[in-house]
């Protein structure tokens, strides 16, 4: 016997076992193959996709609206206050007399213009 053989070794009687034959004639057909994962996309869609989507459109929105005296948290998890603006390059006030540049796509929070600074 060939190897090719040996691959399609009993196919011809689990054709035979199924109704409708190799065609799947019986059932839903390629309705219900395809059903299962059109669910299965609709469901990561609403729960990973879309959320996301809307987190990505109100972090856009909020970089957008950033302007001076802004507190904001980077990425890094750094606490400044901008200062300087410009399209992609923000200066923030970390310290008395310590700036900082970052790209502005590096700030994940903005916390308006009064951050109350954490008691030790």
């Amino acid at each position: 016997m060939r190897w090719q053989d040996w691959m399609t070794w009993g196919a011809d009687e689990a054709w035979a076992q199924i109704p409708g034959g190799p065609a799947g004639a019986g059932g839903m057909g390629l309705f219900g193959a395809v059903l299962p994962f059109v669910l299965i996309f609709v469901l990561f869609y609403f729960l990973l996709m879309r959320p996301q989507q809307q987190r990505q459109k109100r972090l856009k929105g909020m970089l957008s609206a950033l302007k001076k005296g802004d507190h904001v948290v980077t990425g890094g998890g750094m606490i400044g206050t901008v200062v300087a603006l410009s399209k992609d390059v923000v200066t923030l006030q970390v310290a008395e007399k310590v700036r900082v540049k970052i790209l502005r796509d590096s700030i994940t929070e903005v916390r308006g213009e009064d951050l109350e600074e954490p008691s030790s």
